[in-house]
């Protein structure tokens, strides 16, 4: 398929219309026929009530974030209207019941097209009221001229494992709307898809990305306690391990959860947990625990609008200073933020290598924008071939049985990392102790005892500092402007890039995935030749901006902030230029 332009389709209605799982599906079956996707859901937090929306983007080239502007609204609910026909493009259509009372006139004067019909009734004959947002998919494929093949795979799919009645009745539902656009719209819809054959597309968001790399890095365990945005990862989880052969324990709360991931890699399962900011708030005391008793653990923090509950179901980039400090005390924390799906799967597998190598928490950083927003891909796109398993300093049973000293879990080296043993062997027993001990894991509170103990296990940064990858440049390495970002922003920042540099102006992206410890020395050649420097940030106060004038003592000129919940757009940036 084919697109002639560059189009998003926004379904829109109340909480419990069924708009994320309408949306997906929508975009999943776009992605099959080989287009281009960018995808993701805007809701509140309740179960019922409220405007929700699903934005789907399709492009005839890749895109990497969402737009300001719609082409095609499918409004469930009046209040749909009120909300999006300002967002609408000229010449942009409205779907919608006419019992929602919408002033057509008044989209007229706006420049846009109604394109009423009976949804609710159409549904209702099909089977069920309630599938009325399958009528206006339907009737959005009518209108843009989408054969629908791939929409009908996806719902047989997805009703499939329900029952043959719902398949069928949906089925009957989206052909149905589909026949009433084609016979009442005309046929001059300035967008368009065609058939052109292109090859089917993976669709991912980054929350499965990360659990497909932890899988891969041979992750098997993970304990959670449900916290918005960070809940997806427990129920890909949840659903997969039946398949994958692995296990989820669903705690009591995110204390007992990140201390069952530090019991299991403690007997040597590859483990992790995952929360948000408010849930992490909880797990700092477990996260010191590691760091003392130098256990491996992986933490996934996905952030939402704080402080406090705030806004649950928001995006956000608020936490980053709140990570590389969370716990009482000093010892190395690695910090991971992806950007992409491609750089979720990828954080997916490293830290489980660098949490072993260092033996020490490794923290994964990204957000509702990341976490939720779907993106279409090559098959290719995830590289298995990188994949690597590095268990550092794991002690196997030949070298157990070859011990001739007693075992020392926390013996001094060179580099600060101690040989590993998993418990149970007869030449390796030892206890583990939260508080400061010798290497024997005897608790010693002497100063001298202290201070060495202290200086081996932060002497392990020098090494997980030549771990840390350098930012990556997108753009002309000499532009003169440099947008500075990392985490989610990368996507809308990349594009903002193409748009400036298309225009005649000179910029290139400069982003940041390998956040701590922060990897300064790379920083002045990917910043060389800079007049100006702006770091896009979705928080307030810039923390990544302070965070680099902390390390380099590079002050940036200039800060594009986002905070009220949303994630940027291309606009965003244009504008606060």
């Amino acid at each position: 398929m084919s697109v002639t332009n560059d189009m998003t389709f926004i379904l829109g209605g109340d909480a419990g219309q069924g708009m994320e799982s309408s949306g997906a599906g929508f975009a999943k079956a776009l992605a099959r026929d080989g287009l281009h996707v960018f995808a993701g859901p805007d809701y509140h937090s309740r179960i019922r009530g409220g405007h929700n929306f699903y934005s789907v983007r399709v492009a005839p080239q890749e895109v990497t974030a969402h737009r300001s502007t719609a082409e095609l609204l499918l409004a469930l609910t009046s209040d749909t209207v009120d909300a999006h026909v300002g967002q609408l493009s000229s010449g942009g259509g409205v779907l919608y019941d006419p019992t929602l009372g919408v002033d057509e006139a008044s989209l007229r004067s706006r420049g846009l097209r109604p394109m009423p019909l009976p949804a609710v009734q159409m549904a209702a004959d099909a089977g069920d009221k309630m599938m009325a947002n399958t009528v206006l998919l339907g009737a959005a494929a009518g209108v843009v001229g989408w054969r629908l093949d791939a929409v009908e795979r996806v719902i047989t799919e997805n009703f499939g494992r329900k029952s043959a009645d719902l398949v069928t009745a949906n089925l009957a539902a989206a052909r149905a709307g589909r026949d009433y656009a084609q016979q009442r719209f005309p046929a001059d819809f300035p967008w368009r898809i065609a058939p052109d054959g292109g090859a089917s597309r993976l669709l991912l968001s980054g929350s499965q990305a990360l659990c497909l790399g932890a899988v891969a890095a041979g992750c098997r365990f993970m304990s959670g306690y449900p916290m918005t945005p960070a809940t997806p990862i427990m129920e890909w989880w949840a659903a997969h391990a039946a398949r994958y052969g692995l296990v989820f324990k669903h705690a009591e709360d995110e204390i007992a959860a990140i201390n069952m991931a530090i019991g299991a890699s403690f007997v040597g399962a590859r483990a992790m947990t995952a929360t948000s900011g408010g849930g992490f708030s909880l797990m700092v005391e477990g996260l010191g625990l590691a760091g003392m008793t130098e256990v491996p653990l992986v933490v996934v923090e996905a952030q939402r609008a704080g402080p406090s509950t705030a806004m649950a179901t928001r995006t956000e980039q608020g936490d980053l200073l709140f990570l590389l400090h969370a716990s009482q005390g000093e010892f190395l924390r690695i910090v991971l933020a992806p950007g992409t799906v491609q750089q979720c799967f990828e954080c997916g597998w490293r830290a489980f290598n660098l949490a072993e190598k260092y033996q020490t928490p490794v923290l994964i950083l990204i957000d509702q924008f990341v976490a939720h927003f779907v993106r279409s891909l090559d098959r290719s796109a995830l590289d298995l071939d990188a994949v690597t398993i590095d268990r550092g300093a794991l002690l196997t049973e030949a070298e157990l049985d070859a011990l001739e000293a007693p075992y020392e879990r926390y013996a001094f080296t060179g580099s600060g990392i101690s040989p590993r043993a998993i418990p149970g062997h007869p030449k390796a027993i030892y206890a583990s102790t939260s508080d400061e001990h010798t290497p024997a894991s005897h608790i010693d509170e002497s100063a001298a005892n202290r201070k060495r103990m202290h200086d081996k296990r932060l002497s392990k940064r020098t090494g997980a500092l030549q771990e840390m990858r350098p930012p990556t440049v997108y753009g002309p390495p000499d532009a003169a402007l440099a947008l500075v970002c990392w985490g989610s922003t990368h996507g809308p920042v990349l594009e903002a890039v193409d748009v400036l540099n298309a225009s005649g102006q000179s910029a290139r992206m400069v982003h940041f995935c390998d956040l701590w410890p922060f990897p300064a020395s790379h920083v002045e050649s990917a910043l060389r030749g800079a007049r100006r420097i702006v770091s896009v940030e979705a928080n307030a106060t810039g923390q990544f901006a302070w965070l680099l004038r902390a390390e380099t003592g590079i002050r940036t000129d200039g800060l594009i902030s986002r905070y009220d919940g949303r994630p940027f757009v291309v606009e965003d940036i244009l504008s606060g230029l």
